[in-house]
């Protein structure tokens, strides 16, 4: 059972030239465009932000928990060997 009919298309474009006009639905079709693709990138952007989610949770919940993250450089600090102290007896 199919729903779109051929004769149901023709009706539809026919309905659409008369609303808005033969001079205006090419700039409808092109705006039509360029919102499918904003709405495409920022979805794209949404998934992306969801992979580096993960990371930034832990830093967050680490902060809460009073353990905020170290920045800086390592030190390591130099150790000399200690001198061996002999007993007098």
């Amino acid at each position: 059972m199919q729903f779109l009919k051929p004769w149901h298309i023709i009706v539809l474009v026919v309905v659409l030239i008369l609303l808005f006009g033969a001079k205006r639905l090419p700039d409808a079709a092109r705006s039509l465009g360029r919102s499918m693709r904003i709405l495409k990138a920022e979805t794209k952007s949404m998934v992306d932000d969801g992979k580096d989610a993960p990371d930034d949770l832990a830093d967050k919940a680490d902060a809460k928990n009073g353990r905020a993250p170290l920045q800086g450089d390592v030190i390591t600090p130099q150790t000399t060997p200690a001198a061996d102290h002999v007993r007098d007896r």
